[in-house]
């Protein structure tokens, strides 16, 4: 499939705000990791098959992690109930930070094919001016 060069910057640019979205909702799980009842956030990705904008990456809907919440025990707690216990937030730091590594490192390589074509464009227009 052949693209031209606004198509190819056109999916680079969409990778990149994709992934800007994805750290978005990692930044807020991690700042309510301590927030009682809060339900990890998740993002998902679809790729356009059809249409001017084809091969570009759409930011699918937001979800809310439905596993269990952490059973935190802490009697002095306003939210505890009569055993001392009370529910925390399902957000796993590890997991959290793997995925803002994984968001970054697609956001850099998008950046990076974005500026690829753009050199490209420029040394085309370079070669035709002569």
């Amino acid at each position: 499939m052949a693209y031209d060069f606004s198509e190819a910057m056109s999916v680079a640019s969409s990778g990149m705000k994709a992934q800007a979205s994805r750290l978005r909702h990692v930044s807020e799980n991690i700042a309510n990791t301590d927030t009682p009842g809060y339900r990890r956030k998740t993002v998902s990705f679809e790729e356009t098959l059809r249409g001017p904008d084809r091969g570009t990456v759409e930011i699918g809907s937001v979800r809310l992690d439905q596993s269990n919440l952490i059973r935190v025990f802490d009697p002095n707690h306003h939210l505890s109930d009569e055993n001392g216990f009370y529910d925390g937030s399902n957000v796993n730091l590890l997991i959290e930070i793997a995925d803002a590594r994984e968001a970054q490192r697609s956001y850099e390589a998008n950046l990076k094919m974005f500026d690829q074509v753009r050199q490209m464009s420029t040394s085309l227009m370079d070669l035709l001016r002569r």
